[in-house]
Formats: structure tokens, C-alpha cells, sequence
């Protein structure tokens, strides 16, 4: 469905520029649509951000969780060591 979408966007993105180089396009719906594109590229940039924000706490938590298990790890090896001298 992405890629049939894709497609009637670039199709029709050729039919304007065509009528473009013939002088036939209405300024005032160019201009609403340009608006529309801007407006949706704004609101992903900061649904992007939200979630590159939400997935580092996530990468933080996780080595946080990882540097604990190593320390655990490490804790157990000495008393395994002290325990078998």
C-alpha cells in the first residue's frame, strides 16, 4: 500500500510540474499544499524525536542493568576464587 501511495505521489508530483512549465497551476493550492507537506514534516521531526528520546532512557536503563550483572558477575567470581584457595 506504502509503495502504490509513493508512486501516485510521484505521479502526480509529474502532472504538476508539467502544467507548471505551462503556466497552468493555481499559485494559492501550491501554496496550501506546500503548508500540508511542512506542516506533516514538522509534526514526524518531533514524533521522531519523541521516540529516539524514549529509546535512549530505554539504552540508558538497559546498560545501567548490564553494568549491574557484570558487577555481580564479578562479585561472584572473588568469592568462588576465595572460597576454592
Amino acid at each position: 500500500m506504502v509503495e502504490f501511495l509513493k508512486k501516485a505521489t510521484e505521479w502526480m508530483l509529474e502532472r504538476e510540474a508539467e502544467l507548471a512549465k505551462k503556466c497552468a497551476i493555481d499559485l494559492e493550492d501550491l501554496e496550501k499544499q506546500i503548508a500540508k507537506v511542512e506542516e506533516k514534516k514538522k509534526a514526524l521531526e518531533r514524533e521522531c524525536q519523541e521516540n529516539q528520546a524514549e529509546l535512549e532512557k530505554v539504552l540508558t536503563k538497559l546498560k545501567w542493568i548490564k553494568m549491574e550483572e557484570l558487577k555481580c558477575q564479578r562479585e561472584r567470581e572473588e568469592k568462588a576464587k576465595e572460597g576454592g584457595a
